[in-house]
């Protein structure tokens, strides 16, 4: 990563994109303001971009040099938005096109953690066309008490579990309205931790405890719904375990720059159990990444800008830009 006193972009128009047209719209235009107003306070010329469908025509027209990607969900968060910046041959935060992708696909990323040997709960993706057959119930191989997730959606927005056969079909179809693809996940009562990395590295581990027992959106973004402790309550030789699973995570889907990647431990807190990485994560001053950071000693204004140089292209080269 480049040293914070070369800073690269220091004279570089950058455009935070933020906002979209996904279901995690309102979260993203949390972090886009909060990057915004942190990189300004670092004398950045950095100036609000809402990722519409005419964002590669206000990339262009306000000559942008750089791309810190905020974003969260479909058109952000999975590979959409790259493409199109490594296009215009924009330098942009985050992983490339194809992790972004992948990461964003549940199902895809179990598969490859499968591949790898990473732990992760059994699983099973079906369609929506499946939930309305007769022999429905006969079809799903994972046993009760399962999770039931859209394929390709953050937040845990239709995401629901499942401890009784006569509520499955009714949790299929709330996800199915949100991805015709459904992720049938077997459930791990445990403890669950997310881990922060940042261009590689891992931060301090943190523990999610949800007042409810089930963190939801409402838990998520809800003052006093969750609490949060850092670092996780756990022993030290689990804690570089988890690190090392989460890295191992990282470079597996080809990740860059900044991911974090959500676990339940299990077992008596012993077993962890990958559930999935976010290589964009939600970056206010109360997000899980800046909270970490901060356990580290890095201040949400250095973060913001740690991120911001670890931006590039990843596929196309810089020569022949379009503007």
């Amino acid at each position: 990563m480049h040293s914070l006193r070369n800073r690269p972009y220091r004279n570089k128009h950058i455009g935070v994109l933020m906002g979209g047209a996904s279901a995690e719209r309102e979260i993203s235009l949390r972090t886009g303001t909060a990057v915004l107003k942190a990189l300004r306070a670092r004398k950045y010329h950095a100036d609000a971009i809402d990722a519409t469908t005419s964002v590669a025509h206000a990339l262009l027209k306000k000559k942008i040099d750089v791309a810190f990607i905020a974003l969260h969900g479909k058109g952000g968060e999975d590979g959409t938005i790259q493409g199109t910046l490594e296009m215009l041959h924009i330098p942009y935060t985050g992983s490339g096109v194809l992790a972004s992708a992948l990461a964003m696909h549940k199902g895809m990323t179990k598969n490859i953690l499968r591949y790898h040997r990473i732990p992760t709960a059994d699983f099973q993706v079906i369609t929506a066309e499946t939930i309305e057959r007769a022999d429905f119930h006969r079809m799903v191989t994972v046993p009760l008490p399962l999770v039931v997730k859209p394929i390709a959606e953050g937040s845990t927005i239709g995401t629901s579990i499942v401890t009784h056969k006569r509520h499955l079909r009714s949790a299929c179809r709330e996800a199915a309205s949100c991805d015709p693809s459904i992720l049938l996940e077997r459930f791990i009562e445990g403890t669950e931790i997310t881990t922060g990395i940042v261009d590689g590295k891992a931060l301090p581990l943190i523990e999610i405890v949800p007042r409810d027992g089930f963190y939801s959106f409402r838990s998520k973004y809800t003052p006093g719904s969750t609490d949060y402790i850092v670092p996780a309550r756990i022993t030290k030789s689990t804690a570089e375990k988890i690190k090392d699973l989460s890295i191992r995570v990282y470079h597996a889907l080809g990740c860059e720059g900044v991911a974090r990647v959500d676990l339940i431990l299990g077992h008596h807190r012993k077993h962890p159990y990958i559930l999935e990485i976010n290589t964009i994560p939600g970056m206010t001053e109360t997000s899980l990444l800046p909270m970490a950071a901060k356990s580290a000693g890095i201040e949400f204004d250095e973060l913001v800008e740690k991120i911001l140089h670890t931006a590039r292209l990843k596929a196309m080269q810089p020569e022949g830009r379009l503007h």
